[in-house]
């Protein structure tokens, strides 16, 4: 597994407003730091991070330290503090709700509203005293492997300062975990084969960047959308889908020739080629070929039409279905193996698929395989030798329990104290985080 180069806290445009409010954390967190600053309590704790799974792929160790650098600290004066927030919170919600009603061209209204939410966040952060500075912080990288219980991270300063960040980091570290520790056991089990995420609609919009950067930690090679790949620099790659294919009047074949020709064949008004819609330069072209299920046929239409500019056909017949390339051979041999006549991508069927592709000398095209891919499934294709080039996986990578990471409280000023069960745990593999190097120099000049 690599272990990555850290990522600055600007990757991560957080909420810097609503997290320094605890507005997002767990109710008790945000009333624990009142209680603190109340009492004046400024007790210096050590904080302990771990979680319970064997060869756990740690991700969000990144993303939890940009939580504490813009989280920790107080505000100066609570109270004009959370006047100002609830300004701010009002504010947001107006702006958002009139820019979904906003006339074309109708600024009057919006600036003066964006104007308010720009300044009560300027004075929200003129009233913040930061605190990370005084947090030291011992942490694994990205891209390790945890035993359970092992420390992941271990943070020690004034507990007043990030009590209530709590939830934001642990659930940073949970989630990235778990798309990166189940990204690792499917790109395991495909034995080199390329693995793309297409977890983006098994997720909440806000978790994509987190989640396509843990499925590259994991070992994906591509995610589906350009959020996903942006805090490790890549786009979004996809095939042709369904919606298009119905729109051209369920013709797969007419669906690949229209992308071809309008995202890599487009020309200008010499007739010169563009790449109008793809900054990025040439896409492959990789076409659905279920829509009739049919994959064979299907196939072998598109890729009569594209010839060599067909990069690949991606199958992913639903579960309930038999593919009508399974059925005839069924008719024609008298019956099959029971795996022949299981519904969805099975083994057969990409044979099928191989087979036709390699007799019409179609021999450069790749077999995308997508559609209820799990490792175990995956496991089970590479077994039997099924000619799959990529796999496409979605929910097994974005699901699953037992990632959850927990944070205990294991020293007070120094003295060993934390609840029943829980102790301090010495880790050697903890790296000295630097706060210098990690969110660089224009943040350590501010005053």
């Amino acid at each position: 597994m690599i272990v990555h180069e850290r990522l600055g806290p600007h990757v991560f445009r957080l909420p810097i407003e609503k997290i320094r409010a605890g507005y997002k954390s767990d109710i008790y967190f945000a009333r624990t730091k009142l209680i603190l600053e109340r009492d004046e309590r400024r007790d210096r704790v050590t904080m302990q991070v771990f979680q319970k799974r064997e060869d756990a792929v740690v991700v969000g160790t990144d993303h939890a330290l940009a939580i504490l650098h813009v989280g920790a600290g107080r505000y100066r004066d609570r109270a004009d503090a959370e006047a100002l927030f609830a300004r701010y919170l009002q504010g947001e919600r107006r702006l958002y709700a009139f820019w979904a009603d906003l006339p074309q061209g109708d600024w009057s209204v919006y600036e003066p509203l964006a104007r308010e939410v720009f300044e009560t966040s300027r004075e929200l952060a003129t009233l913040w005293e930061p605190g990370w500075r005084d947090l030291e912080v011992r942490s694994l990288r990205d891209g390790e492997v945890a035993q359970p219980y092992e420390p992941v991270m271990h943070i020690d300063g004034e507990y007043q300062s990030f009590a209530h960040l709590e939830t934001l980091y642990l659930g940073a570290l949970t989630e990235g975990t778990r798309v990166a520790t189940n990204t690792r056991e499917v790109v395991h089990a495909a034995r080199g084969k390329p693995v793309i995420m297409f977890g983006a609609r098994h997720q909440s919009h806000e978790a994509q960047a987190g989640g396509g950067y843990a499925a590259y930690v994991g070992g994906a090679v591509a995610v589906s959308t350009d959020e996903q790949g942006e805090w490790w620099g890549s786009k979004g790659l996809g095939t042709v889908p369904h919606a298009l294919i119905a729109v051209y009047g369920g013709d797969t074949t007419v669906a690949t020739l229209k992308f071809d020709e309008h995202i890599n064949r487009a020309t200008d008004a010499v007739g010169h080629l563009t790449a109008r819609g793809t900054p990025e330069g040439h896409v492959n072209v990789t076409a659905l070929v279920d829509f009739q299920n049919d994959v064979v046929n299907t196939s072998l239409g598109v890729a009569h039409a594209l010839g060599t500019r067909l990069w690949g056909v991606r199958v992913d017949t639903s579960e309930r279905l038999i593919d009508r390339s399974v059925l005839r051979e069924l008719d024609e041999c008298g019956g099959l193996a029971e795996d022949g006549v299981r519904g969805g991508v099975t083994p057969r069927l990409v044979e099928l698929l191989r087979e036709a592709l390699d007799r019409a000398g179609y021999v450069h095209v790749r077999i995308v395989a997508s559609g209820g891919f799990s490792a175990e499934k995956i496991d089970r294709f590479e077994e039997l030798g099924v000619p799959v080039d990529v796999y496409g996986v979605g929910s097994a990578l974005v699901h699953g329990e037992g990632f959850d990471h927990t944070a205990d409280i294991v020293r007070v000023e120094g003295r060993d104290l934390a609840k029943v069960g829980r102790r301090y745990v010495a880790s050697e593999r903890l790296e000295q985080v630097d706060w210098d190097a990690l969110v660089g120099p224009r943040e350590i000049a501010r005053p």
